[in-house]
């Protein structure tokens, strides 16, 4: 499933945090990566991951740093 992050919105975003979590629920992301895509996510720009397994829990954790999301077909 292909999961697309549009924002944050926590009003101070802890980066570690965020590209922890991105390395913890995508398929195939690397802690470098996540880095940047937290970079360029909190940058304002929208960034696709993907995720294979355990969703409600990664839908959980985007939730609880205030990221929004949609799913992707």
């Amino acid at each position: 499933m292909t999961i697309k992050l549009i924002q944050c919105d926590a009003l101070r975003p802890d980066r570690r945090a965020i590209s922890r979590t991105l390395e913890d629920i995508a398929d195939d992301l690397d802690s470098s990566l996540a880095t940047e895509y937290t970079d360029i996510l909190l940058a304002g720009s929208p960034v696709e991951i993907e995720v294979s397994f355990n969703t409600s829990s990664a839908f959980r954790a985007l939730r609880k740093l205030d990221i929004e999301y949609e799913l992707e077909e």
